[in-house]
């Protein structure tokens, strides 16, 4: 994969400086490390051909040669053309931005196919270059200290984790394992693509095959390799059957009694499929296996949950029903036949649901992990928190949570000294004994959120209010950045999230609930 790469060091290395000087001296220091984690190490973007390596046909750097002189000699025998952008301005405003604009247009333009443009800032400004590279068909990866905005996230292929540049590309500390990513939300394909994709796949199944192929092999393998086929509806037929009929697969046959797909010139169909097709006694084990399955899932998520996702949770245990929902045709009629208890079945807008009507109600679009349960007497903050958290991406913890985060912080900086990657994973251990629900994410954005609020760790006032009202000035400020109004509710209900008030002192203060002054009424 040939790739070009642009650093905008100015911005990076003062974006590493406020978080942790330590980190941005070794970024300045020693670029040949990071530059053989981005080649060897460093996942490629989406879309790219499987098992392609990097190639940096293209390494240049552009700096303020009045203000980081001294750190040309690394970039050098790393290999970078240095591109001197001295400060334009009165106010030090250098043209960093333009030549690096300029150059990303001259190779997109130019006679070597790049495939890829590794972006190291987080200035905003290079959002409608991504935008272009991505109209042209090119990768774009974007390196972003700090919080960037989410145009510029979204414009970009992918997007590198300022955490695991700064353990794994600077050598911090060892790399955390890699966390469980929920299922990213995939753009919406349309339906034609994705009955074509379904049909190649069996054509290609039978072909391969000595046997005729069952139906419940045809239907999971579809699901695991048909990007956009749901189990739940089926590219719009509600079931695999009438999905097959629709494909005229022709000359292949489709024999539903025996379940199985086969090619009359090489399978004899009395040899029947390669897994014998399910009996109703297996069915009947298997809905009450589906049962307890679903009753679980809305349990533990505490809120509706989608029939798209139970469905390929089904699927993955008993792939069996996938072809034909044992005899119902639809997961819609086989959900619908189960004894499901108190829990209900909603198709509202085309798009169902498992819910439990005595569950507390909850905003539909709240992560799964979250409990209102876990907010006692301060769920009135939840809407506002999750509103928030929207358009600046902050951790949604409890009051709760977040105090005992901010605890642990408070005790660590005061028996060691403040360092950004060290002291995030030790408040990350001491919070995981304290049974406290926080990742190393969750650490790093609140670390990075008071850092960039303006607080000075071991200046004295590392205190828990001190700390909170910091991560708040920051999340403001990322809130007007991203075009998101505070009004005063909305503060109220962030500083109480950060330091949380007894509910009696909260009605006192802030008036009943739904009055004008409630952080309940907001939104």
């Amino acid at each position: 994969m040939k790739s070009a790469l642009f650093v905008d060091f100015d911005n990076v290395y003062s974006g590493l400086r406020r978080l942790d000087p330590a980190v941005a001296e070794r970024f300045a220091a020693r670029p040949i490390a990071w530059l053989h984690w981005l080649t060897e190490t460093l996942a490629a973007p989406p879309y790219t051909p499987d098992g392609a390596q990097r190639r940096l046909l293209v390494r240049r750097c552009y700096l303020n040669p009045q203000v980081y002189q001294r750190f040309r000699p690394a970039f050098n025998r790393a290999g970078f053309e240095i591109i001197d952008c001295p400060p334009m301005t009165s106010e030090g405003k250098t043209s960093t931005d333009i030549h690096m604009v300029l150059d990303i247009v001259d190779l997109l333009q130019h006679e070597v196919h790049y495939d890829e443009f590794i972006v190291f800032s987080a200035d905003a400004d290079f959002t409608p270059v991504l935008r272009k590279l991505r109209r042209w068909d090119r990768r774009t990866t974007v390196l972003a200290v700090g919080f960037p905005s989410a145009a510029y996230q979204a414009s970009a292929d992918l997007l590198i984790d300022q955490d695991d540049f700064v353990r794994s590309g600077l050598g911090f500390g060892e790399p955390d394992p890699p966390p469980v990513a929920p299922a990213a939300v995939a753009a919406v394909r349309p339906s034609t693509d994705v009955i074509a994709d379904v049909k190649v796949l069996i054509e290609r199944q039978v072909a391969d095959s000595a046997k005729a192929v069952s139906l419940p092999r045809l239907a999971g393998k579809a699901l695991a390799e048909v990007d956009g086929l749901d189990a739940a509806n089926w590219a719009g037929f509600g079931g695999f059957r009438r999905l097959v009929d629709s494909l005229h697969l022709a000359p292949l046959m489709v024999d539903w009694e025996a379940g199985a797909v086969l090619d009359p010139t090489r399978h004899a169909r009395s040899a029947g499929p390669t897994e014998a097709p399910v009996k109703e006694a297996q069915i009947g084990v298997m809905q009450d296996d589906v049962t307890r399955l679903i009753q679980k899932e809305v349990e533990h998520a505490g809120r509706p949950v989608a029939c798209g996702r139970l469905a390929q949770l089904i699927v993955d245990r008993h792939s069996a029903l996938a072809a034909d929902w044992g005899g119902k045709g639809s997961f819609r009629k086989f959900l619908e036949a189960l004894d499901l208890g108190r829990l209900k079945v909603t198709w509202e807008n085309g798009a169902g649901k498992v819910l439990d009507p005595q569950a507390p109600a909850m905003p539909l679009d709240e992560p799964p992990s979250i409990r209102t349960a876990d907010w006692g007497e301060h769920v009135h903050l939840l809407p506002v928190i999750q509103q928030i958290h929207t358009a600046t991406g902050i951790p949604v913890l409890s009051p709760q949570v977040m105090q005992g985060l901010l605890s642990a912080l408070v005790t660590e900086v005061t028996d060691q000294p403040f360092a950004l990657s060290d002291t995030g994973k030790r408040v990350r251990d001491r919070c995981r004994e304290a049974g406290l629900g926080v990742n190393r994410a969750d650490v790093s954005y609140v670390l990075k959120g008071i850092v960039l609020g303006g607080h000075a760790f071991g200046t004295g006032n590392d205190t828990i209010a001190t700390l909170g009202s910091r991560l708040v000035d920051s999340v403001r400020a990322i809130c007007s950045r991203e075009q998101v109004e505070i009004d005063e509710p909305m503060e109220m209900a962030l500083r109480e999230w950060v330091c949380p008030r007894p509910a009696d002192k909260v009605q006192k203060a802030e008036g009943p609930p739904g009055s004008p002054r409630s952080p309940a009424s907001v939104g």
